[in-house]
């Protein structure tokens, strides 16, 4: 499927803050969870990112979509294909490429296609030039921080304090009656600096104007901005309408345009990010629009060379937006909370270098790449070595020999309901319960709790159970124990097959199509009488022949296995058992 949402700039008629084509993806990723909708989507835009020196500055709108679209691959990656920019002429040789991405079926999810070729996107280290010049940036004057008496906002205003502002405008929705208001004042007139508390909500843009108005004439001119504010609610794509993501675009990406369409003559106007913006995060679909807004932003300032700087952070330690997350939890995603003076610091280089976008993150590879990465490759990390997988010891594809040995003394029906077993007490483990019987045996492993995390973990119990070296996909192409159980079976060869057999992992993936598979009814699907007829008279006959064959026969049945298309198998589910 190609989504031609993302080429439309227009807004949302109902919510101005919010880009039509974000809302539009949105809804494009509920319509396919509705439908069970399985085919890799492709989202395209028209010059959405500045890929090459010579790349227009890229709209907001687009970077919004982006962002989103990341999102749904990771909530829904079997429903991911990738996105692609597109440029202004799509000529007969870029529509060759492009038709070549579309059926190419490799990893790269996130493309530009430009006249030199394909480009793809990915996260690099920003090298820091030893032999590097700058004049530097030295804070003066007045600065205004936005969620000023927030966590992060009183981190950056007593840093500034310290480098030598001389006035301070906090500004947030309800100023000094803020908690912590006084605590901050007194430890900023400690230092000498003014301080003035503004209760405006920075995306009233007649507000803050009136602000800035007041702020001017009574003190010396603004020199330095900090957009700190914004606000994130935890929800799927699935559970995030219209009024809710505007909600929380409205913080971020509105106030940040206002302070970029009022305050001009400035020496540095940084830009608070995220990480959930640059490499998405599941259940931050809204927020993640909003910090790539940000980004976006920068970039068209630099363009018109005004200075702007985005830092996309990880996780601070101490007070602010993650700090309620709980450090434990950040960690196990693989991102460790950063000192405050260490990531001020790399904010002061950030700046000092004119730098437009940046990442500044603290993050454990090793536990966040295979997270990042356990529903399918994601080629975006790829550049970063750390990231990389360490390669598997060797034969560490062949079973283990005391799971071997307990499956080998059971008869056929024993040696499937003991894998079965084990697949839903290892996932009992993953998952906190006191015994298998709380994994039900159909099922799916999401609905029952698992997330990118637990699912690595239950891949990796199952790896040191079997010895197999199994995909970081496993648990989504799998998504019960039973469905589970059966892929082990056909791997480990325990019904008799060679460990591996092709036939069996067909068989396997089947019963997980099974398991999970929703569709309409068989007679929707064929609706003529006499084809349904004809196909199930086939399929019976074909299992009838399987029975009674030979070496020869079997392999003539499976030829005509072969010749049967998906969907003949998916209607032979429906009317066999009844149910998809």
């Amino acid at each position: 499927m190609v989504s031609l949402l993302g080429l439309s700039g227009a807004a949302h008629p109902d919510h101005e803050v919010l880009p039509s084509a974000v809302a539009g993806t949105v809804l494009l990723a509920q319509a396919l969870s509705d439908g069970a909708v399985r085919a890799p989507v492709w989202t395209l835009t028209r010059n959405g990112v500045s890929a090459t020196a010579t790349d227009p500055v890229a709209p907001t709108h687009a970077a919004q979509v982006w962002a989103v679209a990341r999102v749904a691959g990771l909530e829904h990656p079997e429903a991911w294909g990738g996105l692609l920019d597109l440029p202004d002429r799509l000529d007969d040789r870029a529509a060759a490429r492009f038709a070549a991405v579309l059926s190419a079926g490799e990893d790269e999810d996130q493309l530009a296609l430009r006249d030199a070729g394909l480009l793809a996107r990915r996260l690099v280290r920003a090298p820091v030039p030893r032999d590097a010049v700058t004049a530097g940036w030295q804070p003066r004057d007045t600065a205004l921080v936005t969620g000023g008496t927030g966590g992060l906002g009183g981190q950056v205003a007593r840093w500034l304090a310290a480098a030598g502002v001389r006035h301070l405008v906090l500004v947030s929705r309800r100023g000094a009656e803020a908690e912590g208001a006084d605590r901050l004042r007194d430890d900023l007139t400690a230092l000498g600096v003014q301080v003035t508390f503004g209760a405006c909500d920075v995306a009233d843009r007649a507000a803050l104007s009136a602000l800035l108005d007041r702020v001017q004439e009574d003190g010396p001119p603004i020199r330095t901005v900090v957009h700190a504010a914004g606000s994130g609610r935890a929800a799927r794509l699935l559970d995030t309408d219209a009024e809710e993501t505007a909600a929380v675009l409205r913080a971020k990406s509105a106030g940040a345009r206002n302070l970029h369409e009022l305050l001009d003559d400035v020496d540095a106007f940084v830009l608070f990010s995220s990480g959930a913006g640059v490499w998405g995060s599941s259940a931050q679909g809204a927020y993640a629009a909003a910090n790539a807004y940000l980004d976006a932003l920068a970039e068209q300032r630099r363009g018109q060379g005004r200075p702007a700087t985005s830092v996309a952070w990880g996780a601070w330690a101490g007070d602010g937006m993650t700090a309620a997350a709980g450090e434990e939890w950040w960690s196990r995603q693989g991102l460790r909370f950063m000192a405050p003076e260490a990531a001020l610091d790399a904010l002061r280089q950030a700046v000092d270098r004119a730098e437009s976008t940046l990442v500044v993150a603290d993050i454990d590879w090793k536990t966040f790449a295979p997270l990042f990465t356990s529903a399918r490759s994601r080629p975006l990390i790829t550049d970063i070595p750390e990231a990389r997988p360490e390669p598997r010891p060797e034969g560490a594809d062949q079973p283990t020999q005391g799971l071997v040995a307990k499956l080998a003394v059971l008869s056929a029906d024993e040696r499937r309901r003991a894998l079965l077993a084990e697949v839903r007490a290892q996932a009992a483990v993953v998952l906190g319960h006191p015994g298998a019987d709380a994994v039900p045996v159909d099922r799916p492993f999401r609905e029952l709790g698992f997330d990118s995390l637990s699912a690595v973990k239950l891949r990796n119990r199952i790896v040191a159970a079997t010895g197999l070296e199994l995909p970081a996909t496993l648990v989504f192409d799998h998504p019960t124990s039973t469905a589970l159980a059966a892929y082990l079976g056909a791997r480990l060869g325990i019904d008799g097959a060679p460990a591996g057999s092709t036939l069996l992992e067909d068989l396997a993936r089947l019963e997980s199509t099974v398991a999970t598979l929703t569709a309409a009814p068989l007679a929707e699907t064929v609706p003529d009488a006499r084809d349904r007829a004809a196909l199930t008279t086939r399929l019976r006959a074909l299992l009838e022949r399987w029975d009674q064959a030979d070496g020869e026969d079997q392999a003539a049945a499976r030829e005509e296995l072969d010749d049967l298309s998906d969907d003949d198998l998916f209607d032979f589910i429906d009317a066999k058992f009844g149910r998809s």
